[in-house]
């Protein structure tokens, strides 16, 4: 809750500027802001550099008319005083910048009008050679190193009267010349946008293009002036070289004028050529810059791969010094009396061998035959089983083919040494048993207590089908289970 009176309390403790105050702090900032607009130097700016300069013509130079060293401005005409005893020579006094020091002691300074004629001077400094000693500041410049402004009334003053009448010649053949009206023939080679028009009309008519120009050349000389201190002097020095160069070299500059003269007349002939290739350029430009950005893409990972071979360079060296014992070592291992005769001896062996190449390539022709007839037809024959029911084996034919020898060997073991032969006895039985005609002796006659089972399988009568104008692996494998089994088969 506010106490009674504390709206007057916090009233009181703010304190108010009273009008006189205020109006004594406006004059003092309005004094200020005039004492540094109008050429005033501020507190705490620090001294600039002063360089005084004497010249015993009229100057016409003003207060603020700027100092330039190579066309920059570099500081301003701080002022102008008048010699006693002179109507024209005086001591002009510049501030100048930090960007125009050092000053040397041959430094030079000449008065030169901004604009054509006459009138809006400045003064070009030219800062002097490096060799020469450095001034201070408020040193002076002598009388012999500056230069006044030529006026136009002097000029004029210097010309005798025959020479006023040619110049007054000389202007009524230019205004004739500017004024005149043109004839057809002197239309017919001029542009289309100027015929029928005066001299004077036509230079008119070109001022409208003058500020564009004007312009573009602004921006090509302020480019020629550089980015920073003495680039221009350094262009002019490389130029003085080039054109010592050329100096030194008449008859090879002669033959490059006339090579030249030669390629523009040349192209001069082909102007439409040239003007098509002119017209196409734009589109070439257009995607120049897009491989031109490709290829600026590309530098980080060349910088990169750079970078991780530049170890393995730095090994080269030591890598070649250590490889070349090694080659010495195998150059001596290949020479004749190591290698080189090994190959000698070897020259005999070689040469047999390619003779039994021939017999080598038909044994594997033949060996490939066979092993394809044991892989198509031998092994899936051995591999089958016979079934003979009621009592299979239920094993493949090549474990019977050897079980059966095995039993064969065993049933013909003798005991005397006469040979291994099969001993049959007969027993007397109800089952006659008749063989067919056997060889030498005919058929033979016997009584079986049993009937003979057959062969098992039964003979076919003939061997499966097998062609011998073909490869074995291009006959079809037997099928053994296509036969008859049982008695008298």
């Amino acid at each position: 809750m506010r106490r009674p009176g504390s709206r007057r309390a916090i009233r009181r403790r703010g304190s108010r500027v009273s009008n006189l105050a205020a109006g004594l702090i406006a004059t003092v900032v309005i004094a200020a802001v005039c004492y540094a607009v109008f050429g005033g130097t501020l507190p705490f700016s620090g001294s600039p550099f002063v360089l005084k300069a004497v010249f015993t013509t009229e100057t016409q130079l003003a207060l603020n008319s700027p100092v330039r060293i190579a066309g920059v401005d570099v500081g301003d005409v701080a002022g102008v005083q008048r010699v006693a005893g002179s109507s024209q020579a005086a001591v002009v006094t510049m501030d100048i910048n930090s960007n125009g020091l050092p000053i040397h002691a041959d430094a030079t300074a000449k008065i030169r009008p901004r604009i054509f004629l006459e009138g809006n001077f400045y003064v070009d400094l030219e800062p002097g050679t490096p060799s020469a000693p450095t001034l201070a500041s408020n040193a002076t410049l002598p009388a012999a190193n500056t230069a006044g402004p030529v006026q136009l009334d002097r000029v004029l003053s210097s010309l005798n009267a025959a020479a006023r009448g040619n110049l007054q010649t000389l202007l009524q053949g230019l205004g004739a010349a500017l004024s005149g009206q043109p004839t057809a023939a002197q239309d017919a080679t001029q542009d289309p946008s100027v015929r029928g028009l005066t001299a004077a009309q036509a230079l008119n008519l070109s001022l409208k293009y003058s500020a564009g120009a004007f312009e573009s050349s602004a921006i090509v000389n302020q480019a020629l002036l550089g980015s920073s201190p003495h680039d221009l002097s350094g262009v002019v020095v490389g130029s003085e070289r080039v054109f010592r160069a050329l100096g030194a070299r008449q008859d090879q500059l002669a033959s490059l004028v006339s090579t030249f003269d030669a390629t523009t007349s040349t192209l001069a002939s082909r102007q439409q050529d040239l003007s098509r290739t002119i017209a196409l350029l734009p589109p070439l430009l257009r995607a120049s810059n897009g491989a031109f950005s490709q290829l600026d893409a590309s530098f980080g990972p060349t910088q990169t791969f750079a970078r991780q071979i530049l170890p393995g360079v730095q090994q080269l060296g030591p890598t070649i010094k250590v490889a070349l014992p090694w080659m010495a070592q195998a150059l001596a291992l290949v020479s004749p009396s190591e290698l080189g005769g090994l190959v000698s001896s070897l020259t005999p062996a070689v040469q047999d061998t390619s003779s039994t190449i021939s017999s080598t390539e038909t044994l594997l022709s033949g060996s490939n035959q066979l092993a394809r007839c044991l892989v198509h037809n031998v092994i899936p024959t051995g591999n089958a089983i016979i079934q003979d029911p009621p009592d299979s084996s239920g094993i493949p034919v090549y474990q019977e083919l050897f079980q059966s020898a095995v039993g064969l060997a065993g049933a013909g073991q003798n005991f005397d040494g006469n040979g291994r032969y099969l001993r049959v006895g007969t027993a007397g039985g109800s089952v006659p048993i008749t063989t067919g005609p056997l060889p030498f002796q005919g058929p033979l006659h016997g009584n079986a207590v049993l009937a003979p089972l057959g062969t098992r399988p039964a003979w076919p009568g003939q061997p499966p089908p097998l062609r011998s104008d073909v490869a074995c692996f291009k006959n079809q494998p037997p099928d053994l289970n296509d036969v008859r089994t049982g008695p008298g088969s």
